[in-house]
């Protein structure tokens, strides 16, 4: 039996935007009833390019639905721009993970949200056809490709549990297993670069590096701090308790609080003091 998350449990009993929104600027549908798993999102975008109004309708299982309403819940306030960036694993981390075996249903998603993207642009998405591996759940090379890269996968049971593929018959294993080494080969050639970060894993990993390390510190001086926002590679605080009203807390935002974000997070982020 799966080990689920209390999130994909409240995600599944109680789907957040179930339907379809009247007049969509953004539509998509991707996968099919006969691969066991179909979803179809529409989002609604404003003046200013940000998504207002963001629903779904899916054929699958308990983490399937799971995965669309997060999906929904994340993008909603969001810019066209800032939704591009989210990525499946974003979707598995708001819902507190997913099961290894089910993180096709994320990879689902964020198929959905590109395409919608391409729709609400003009420009339908152009992708390469690829050649069919799987022939039980219609997966092509280019996805596995694209699958392997994105979330470092190695075996082909990581393969199956992302794309579904292999899932079937075992027939295509050997397809698989070729296609694994020959991208991760690849990857492995690549120069050695810092790793993007969508703003919704970098916000997640500055609370919990305030949590784990800056936190304690300041509470044992009867001091804490609040993250208030994140912009680009802003970092915007409040002060709260002792350090509020300490005149050293300037030299405590930058020589200790910024620090450890650069140490545990991201080495460009940059602290600021909230001004209201």
């Amino acid at each position: 039996m799966w080990d689920y998350t209390d999130k994909v449990k409240d995600h599944f009993l109680n789907p957040r935007n179930v339907g379809e929104v009247e007049n969509p600027d953004g539509v998509a549908e991707v996968g099919s009833i006969a691969c066991g798993g179909a979803l179809r999102l529409t989002f609604k975008v404003d003046e200013n390019n940000r998504i207002t109004e963001a629903k779904f309708k899916t054929f699958g299982c308990a983490s399937a639905i799971a995965a669309a309403s997060a999906l929904t819940e994340i993008i909603k306030g969001m810019t066209v721009e800032e939704a591009a960036k989210v990525t499946n694993q974003d979707i598995a981390n708001y819902l507190g993970g997913l099961p290894q075996e089910k993180m096709h249903c994320s990879v689902l998603g964020r198929e959905a949200l590109e395409k919608a993207i391409s729709h609400y642009k003009g420009a339908p998405l152009q992708m390469a056809p690829g050649n069919i591996v799987c022939e039980c759940f219609g997966v092509t090379d280019l996805e596995i490709e694209r699958a392997v890269e994105e979330n470092n996968l190695a075996t082909v049971e990581d393969v199956t549990n992302y794309t579904k593929a292999g899932g079937g018959c075992s027939s295509c294993h050997e397809a698989i297993e070729e296609i694994i080494s020959r991208v991760r080969s690849r990857m492995e050639s690549k120069p050695v670069s810092s790793p993007r970060l969508s703003n919704i894993q970098k916000i997640k990993m500055i609370e919990e590096t305030i949590d784990r390390e800056i936190r304690p510190s300041l509470k044992q001086d009867g001091g804490d701090i609040e993250l208030i926002d994140v912009v680009g590679n802003r970092v915007i605080v409040a002060t709260r308790g002792a350090c509020a009203s300490c005149q050293a807390a300037n030299m405590t935002l930058k020589h200790f609080v910024e620090a450890k974000l650069k140490e545990f997070v991201w080495p460009e982020l940059v602290v600021e003091e909230d001004s209201q």
